[in-house]
């Protein structure tokens, strides 16, 4: 068993029957992506839909927004640099995570010696 299977998006029926008002919310919500009427152009709206999907991880979004990314226009080095921008941005967070850890340890209290007494 994978966890990644296309036939899974067909059980998003389900959720129309089980949660009716959020799954048709989700939907509409979700069509701003493919807005032609936006300030920002369809193909970069693809592109950074694929950038978000990079960082997210979803092989579903991958897959619909690469698509349609080649639809409106985008190639195949504009993949490929999304791509990298948003693996840069995430190992960015990485690092300025980092960055709180070692503020978070710095403010941590210093552990005390073996046999010292705490009540003092």
């Amino acid at each position: 068993m994978h966890y990644h299977d296309s036939d899974d998006l067909k059980r998003l029926g389900e959720f129309k029957k089980l949660a009716p008002k959020e799954f048709s919310a989700f939907v509409e919500f979700d069509k701003i992506v493919g807005r032609d009427d936006g300030a920002i152009p369809r193909k970069y709206r693809e592109l950074i839909a694929i950038a978000v999907a990079c960082t997210t991880q979803c092989p579903y979004c991958l897959d619909v927004h690469t698509r349609a990314a080649k639809r409106a226009g985008a190639t195949r080095e504009e993949v490929s640099e999304t791509a990298m921008l948003a693996a840069a941005l995430r190992a960015g967070a990485a690092v300025t995570h980092g960055a709180l850890a070692v503020k978070l340890f710095d403010q941590a209290a210093a552990p005390q010696a073996a046999g010292a007494d705490s009540r003092k």
